[in-house]
């Protein structure tokens, strides 16, 4: 695509941006009550500010003007913190974190695959060299401290030539073995056949029947072919084939990337250009604007000097520097406009003393009033519990950032001439009006000074106003009282070490470890198509794999990615993964680490057990973690089987190990997090029954259940992974029978099964002998899937939890409503019953 493209790109995501905020300020003047009603509303914001943030992404990602894109990052880091707001208001109106868009998405006529939340690409590349620099600081501690064995795989035995030699020799006796095997069979059924011969007797052959005999299997295997042909090009075009195509499709796909780095490369040229441009032309104004600037400036305010003294009689007092000096008096108005803004002041005034005699007077009428406002109030706060009943939409911190973004768009870049800038560079007038303000400014200070010396030897010279030392003013004492309860400032445990000796020491204790490269679409599952119609049939779906991976994103990614993101949007400083074992809770810690470039600090029961013992070596431990995290941010900390540090009672073989000695301290580091601070705590469960349930949900503030793949998911999945492995899909491999038979099994035993199967010696026979089914389905025999029953008794769990507990209430109540208007029909009809009797009497 071309710069002219992505312009126009931005332009029209800008255009949907100015209807959505004209939609949302029409439906905030008078907003609907009814639940369902609500909920459409906020899906459909949700789902196109989801399409605009897929867009400005893109356009942001690849635009070279440096100048579009500062203006392009503000609009996308708005709309990306009013997606978090919409699915915040989504949660706390349907109870629930997952939502369910089939129907919206069928009246919009989009396709599921567009509600995924894209990965702003800026995460990474902005700090891809600090990123660089900490792995490989990371890699050499691992490697002096002999730790980088652990992570690498384990290298090959060195074999004896003795041993060597053996091998190759069995093998070679095996091969001759096979091919005399074949070349005897090949001679014991040659000496049947002629037998066979001998028996029935030797006909001739006659070539006219031979000739047809040819023509009748030649003519038989090429009608096979064709309509096998005809089969493919049938599957093609109904979309149940991939096309022939797709490999010139995929080496488009390539060049494309290409052109995208040398954009990046463009991008970094011109960014370094436009830093230059800042200083150079900031510099070249100084020296040929700054002294005219300066002379207009002194000129202007003895101008004001002079109207003030001639209108008023005195001298004007200049404004403090706190106040911001003469730029008070002159933002946007005119000397005479200014002197006639004092005449007022001096009217208001004497006004004041006029009105000090009226309230006098007013006292005594206010106290008859007072009655009369008592019962007044109270209908007043009955009227007021009805309208906070009402639903309102929680104002939005994010909303005025993108006005302001679309404002700035359609008064500077929307009409722009851009004919002259064809490589997209700065420009250099607009750099030159942004210096100009600023130069202004820092003229404007030293002028100031100057003024305020003038202006006292004028009133010295002129007036011989001798200038009265000021009495300060004193501050009304407060009422010394209980002070209200301020957040306790963290004690610096270690001020006397630096960064690099802490960071070392976490390595070395393998508390800080580095995270596998896994990204987030490398999660694979499929969208939910059945949620809403469930949901209208009373039956609670469960979630989808598409659905954990989009909660992963808004949760974990986004605002790890993003300060402004984080400062404003609602927090989440804890998450918690539920699921049994095998769904994928570390693959997904991992992928936010991925995606955001965090530091993993693994925190876990069994990682800590015997590190820094005592009370004083568990605070050093956690201030350790802490100061490390907020310093090197973007972080996450991990506590893998969290439901051993809120154990109701500890097993017996695990009471060496304390499993529950994070269980007081995590409460007081969620406290001590605060917005500034780009931490997230990450806990993963498969046994959440274990834990008491209290203290788990006060610290994991969202909760997010990670159920088994659904027949979808496990088709997408076994397609994938089969590929991923170096296999082929052919007929003879059903896929669709294979995931129906593994409902049940969980990713990770699929992906485990097919690594089994598919190793390198497979791989190549595939030529000879196409991958089937039963291959797989064997191993799979060996395990234990996860049944229906475990699955509910995670329901069960879930239900117990302040969000679950709050969604069934709200069910609860909606059907007892259902219950309660049949019963109130019912009686209305028996009412009437009635009364047809009597009149019938």
């Amino acid at each position: 695509m071309s710069n002219a493209s992505y312009n126009k790109m931005w332009g029209e995501a800008q255009e949907a941006l100015t209807c959505l905020l004209e939609g949302e300020s029409e439906k905030a003047l008078e907003p609907p009550q009814d639940e369902v009603v609500i909920f459409q509303m906020l899906a459909t914001f949700y789902i196109k500010y989801v399409q605009i943030f897929r867009n400005l992404e893109n356009v942001y990602d690849q635009i070279v003007h440096p100048q579009k894109r500062i203006l392009i990052r503000q609009v996308l880091d708005a709309v990306m913190g009013r997606v978090l707001e919409l699915k915040n208001e989504m949660v706390e109106l349907e109870f629930s974190e997952f939502h369910y868009f089939d129907d919206i998405l069928q009246d919009l006529k989009l396709s599921p695959e567009e509600l995924d939340i894209p990965i702003p690409k800026y995460f990474l590349k902005e700090k891809m060299e600090v990123l660089r620099e900490r792995e490989k600081i990371l890699a050499q501690i691992l490697a002096n401290a002999g730790l980088e064995a652990l992570h690498l795989k384990l290298p090959l035995k060195i074999m004896p030539l003795e041993e060597a030699v053996k091998l190759i020799q069995i093998s070679e006796r095996a091969r001759q073995g096979r091919l005399r095997a074949i070349f005897m069979r090949q001679i014991y059924h040659q000496d049947i056949r002629a037998k066979q011969a001998r028996l029935h007797g030797e006909k001739v052959p006659d070539p006219g029947s031979a000739a047809t005999r040819i023509q009748k299997f030649w003519r038989s295997f090429h009608q096979y072919k064709k309509t096998e042909k005809e089969k493919e090009e049938e599957m093609i075009f109904l979309g149940m084939n991939p096309s022939p195509h797709i490999q010139s499709f995929n080496n488009t796909l390539l060049n494309a990337q290409k052109v995208n780095f040398l954009r990046y490369e463009v991008q970094e040229k011109h960014e370094e250009e436009y830093k230059e441009a800042l200083v150079t032309i900031k510099t070249n104004l100084k020296m040929l604007e700054g002294p005219d600037i300066r002379d207009s400036l002194q000129d202007q305010i003895r101008h004001w000097f002079i109207e003030c003294r001639n209108m008023t009689g005195t001298f004007p007092d200049y404004p403090k520097e706190e106040e911001g000096g003469s730029a008070i008096i002159f933002s946007e108005r005119t000397p005479q406009q200014v002197i006639q803004d004092i005449i007022a002041k001096e009217e208001e005034e004497s006004l004041k003393k006029a009105k000090k005699k009226e309230a006098k007077e007013d006292k005594e009428k206010k106290e008859k009033k007072k009655k009369k406002e008592k019962t007044e109030k109270k209908e007043k706060k009955e009227k007021k519990t009805e309208e906070d009943e009402r639903w309102k939409m929680a104002p939005s911190l994010f909303i005025p950032a993108i006005e302001d973004g679309n404002k700035k768009y359609k008064g500077v870049w929307r009409d722009i001439d851009e004919s002259w800038n064809f490589f997209q560079d700065y420009d250099p007038e607009m750099i030159k009006e942004e210096k100009r303000k600023e130069l202004e400014l820092e003229i404007r200070i030293q002028v100031d000074e100057l003024m305020r010396q003038e202006l006292k030897n004028l009133k010295l010279a002129v007036d011989r106003e001798k200038e009265a030392p000021r009495k300060a003013k004193k501050k009304k004492g407060k009422k010394k009282g209980r002070k209200g309860k301020k957040g306790k400032k963290e004690k610096d445990l270690t001020p006397d070490r630096t960064l690099d000796s802490l960071y070392k020491e976490l390595v070395e204790e393998g508390l800080l470890i580095r995270p596998l490269k896994v990204q987030l679409s490398e999660y694979i599952g499929e969208f939910c198509y059945l949620g809403t119609t469930l949901r209208h049939i009373a039956i609670e779906p469960m979630p989808s794999l598409s659905d954990v991976r989009q909660l992963i994103t808004l949760y974990g990614i986004l605002p790890l990615g993003s300060q402004t993101v984080h400062e404003k949007a609602p927090l989440v400083k804890t998450l918690l993964l539920v699921g049994p074992s095998g769904v994928g809770k570390k693959m997904l810690v991992h992928a936010i680490c991925t995606e955001t470039g965090a530091n993993l600090f693994n925190l876990s029961s069994t990682n800590i057990a015997g590190k820094y013992p005592g009370k004083t070596g568990l605070q050093m431990m956690v201030h350790m973690v802490m100061k490390v995290a907020r310093l090197l941010q973007p972080s996450v900390i991990w506590i893998g089987d969290t439901e051993k540090t809120f154990y109701k009672k500890v097993p017996k073989i695990e009471k060496e190990m304390e499993p529950r000695r994070l269980k007081k301290q995590l409460p007081k580091i969620i406290k001590l997090m605060k917005p500034e601070d780009r931490i997230l705590i990450v806990g993963t469960t498969k046994c959440p029954f274990d834990a008491d349930i209290k203290p788990l949900c006060k610290v994991y503030q969202k909760i997010i259940m990670i159920p088994r793949p659904d027949y979808a998911s496990r088709f997408v999945l076994w397609k994938e992974a089969i590929q991923q492995a170096g296999g082929k899909i052919t007929k003879s491999l059903n896929i669709s029978c294979l995931s129906k038979v593994t409902d049940g099994f969980t990713q990770g035993q699929i992906v485990q099964v097919v690594k089994s199967i598919l190793t390198e010696r497979r791989v190549w026979q595939q030529k000879q002998k196409a991958l089937t089914a039963v291959e797989f389905i064997t191993n799979l025999a060996r395990m234990d899937p996860v049944y229906k029953e475990e699955e509910e008794s995670f329901k069960t769990w879930y239900s117990k939890t302040p969000l679950g507990k709050k969604r069934a209430m709200a069910l609860s109540g909606a059907d007892e409503k259902d219950k309660g208007k049949g019963k109130g029909k019912g009686k209305g009809k028996e009412k009437k019953g009635k009364k047809t009797g009597k009149e019938k009497k």
